[in-house]
């Protein structure tokens, strides 16, 4: 078969994607470096209006240096930033990169920018702390997984699942069998806590202090806007009291924060709770990719939003000598049923062939209210997320919530997006990368890289995928 060639270039488009991506692999910096005793990590973080910040104080608090920081507002660069007055500032994270010399990176921009900057940062020689959700498509979980093996990158979703205590005495209590077989798993949020099911208003001049562009990286390129239009639904007394961080009177349409109810740049309530959930059941069920997800009840989708509310199931076929299991998912303030929960509300309740355990705060408790016996405590070696990052660096060894253990249960929350969006159940077959019963759901496994952004280009090899039918 003949492959078309780059214009004026004589090659052919696959041989120019594996020279970019050859280019990109440069003789690493930080994957190199040995640490001493008491050695601080130099570290860069891409995006402060969030959760960034926050990553960026308490790596400070642990004594590493914060050599670096990077956020396409000016404005909110400049108020990070003065925390930081011996660390570079940049607006553009490749540059940043590219010019200091870095031992890792973390990435705290909108979902939509997380793969194609870990790549970066790895593929330049870095390791990566990304923020949950670890990638906003099924096949950038996968990319990202295979790039920081093939780079040796030291990496880490921030989940502070990861190193909870609590939760990590729940998977000890499972894994002892004193709820017998899990079966079922119900778990609710009250998220989403930002603008979700309505239809996007019309865009307006964008302030000289951010640079759209970049903001808008990987996505289609749209007009921006600053705050939803007064009048508009969102200012409702009925919507306004689900948004509990919101400050300003004047509600954000994009940025910062409300991106997320966005399908070009989030991954709504699934995307923003469900990492810190999955984390937990994977690691304590040891769970492999669903058969299938199937939206049980939603508001229904918008074109370009994620709906305000819905219930959705995954299904585990048999595992073995495990039995089915299904998860059942509530946002937009619905919860499951009393008679599973015990009147406790929501959170994460598991249910086993020997008791329940709902999420209650104090001892482990099943729906008779005696406690459950206490496993004997395993030494996990892990402290805090952070923490555990920056150890597994200087040690180079592998941290909890490694992209490569991320990936699977980021494909099982993604997914659930997919069959939002395609409004019925997805069967899901992992080793042929494909949906097997719905084609059109097959066409959100990814998603349509601006210009100039396209994932495949830096990645290289590592974006195909082994046993994908073409």
């Amino acid at each position: 078969m003949l492959e078309r060639t780059e214009a004026g270039t004589g090659i052919t488009r696959r041989e120019s994607l594996k020279r970019t991506a050859a280019t990109l692999l440069i003789l690493p910096a930080g994957l190199a470096r040995g640490y001493g005793a008491n050695q601080k990590a130099d570290i860069g973080v891409i995006g402060l209006a969030g959760m960034g910040g926050v990553d960026a104080e308490t790596l400070n608090k642990l004594g590493e240096n914060i050599a670096a920081l990077c956020d396409v507002d000016s404005g909110v660069l400049e108020k990070r930033g003065a925390q930081y007055p011996k660390a570079a500032k940049y607006t553009d994270f490749r540059k940043m990169i590219e010019k200091e010399r870095l031992d890792g990176v973390v990435v705290a921009t909108p979902d939509h920018a997380h793969a194609y900057i870990s790549v970066w940062a790895m593929k330049h020689g870095l390791h990566v702390y990304c923020q949950k959700p670890l990638t906003q498509t099924v096949r950038e979980a996968r990319v990202v997984a295979q790039v920081a093996a093939e780079t040796k990158a030291v990496t880490q979703m921030g989940t502070q699942s990861s190193a909870d205590a609590r939760n990590l005495r729940q998977v000890e209590l499972i894994q002892s069998g004193a709820l017998g077989e899990i079966t079922e798993i119900h778990l609710s949020t009250d998220r989403p806590v930002w603008p979700q099911g309505y239809d996007r208003p019309t865009g307006e001049d964008t302030p000289q202090s951010l640079d759209w562009d970049i903001w808008i990286g990987p996505a289609r390129s749209r007009p921006y806007r600053n705050a939803w239009p007064k009048g508009h639904p969102v200012y409702s007394p009925e919507s306004w009291k689900r948004f509990i961080y919101q400050k300003d009177p004047d509600l954000a349409v994009y940025h910062p924060f409300t991106w997320r109810g966005w399908t070009e740049f989030g991954s709504g309530a699934v995307g923003d709770i469900a990492p810190h959930s999955m984390n937990v059941i994977f690691l304590a069920l040891d769970l492999g990719a669903p058969s299938a997800v199937e939206v049980v009840e939603t508001s229904g989708m918008r074109r370009e939003m994620y709906p305000e509310w819905s219930i959705i199931r995954w299904e585990w076929a048999q595992r073995g000598v495990h039995p089915p299991l299904k998860i059942y998912w509530y946002d937009g303030g619905k919860l499951p049923p009393e008679s599973i929960t015990g009147g406790r509300g929501g959170g994460l309740t598991w249910i086993g062939t020997k008791g329940s355990l709902p999420e209650g705060r104090g001892p482990f408790r099943g729906q008779n209210t005696e406690p459950y016996p206490t496993p004997p405590q395993r030494d996990w070696g892990r402290e805090e997320v952070h923490k555990d990052w920056v150890a597994a660096v200087k040690a180079g060894k592998p941290a909890p919530c490694h992209f490569g253990y991320a990936g699977p249960f980021t494909e099982a929350y993604q997914l659930a997006n997919i069959a939002l969006r395609v409004g019925h159940r997805v069967e899901w077959d992992p080793l042929a990368f494909r949906v097997t019963n719905c084609r059109e759901a097959n066409q959100y496994l990814t998603r349509e890289y601006r210009r100039g952004w396209d994932l495949q280009e830096i990645a290289g090899a590592a974006y195909n995928i082994a046993g994908e039918e073409r």
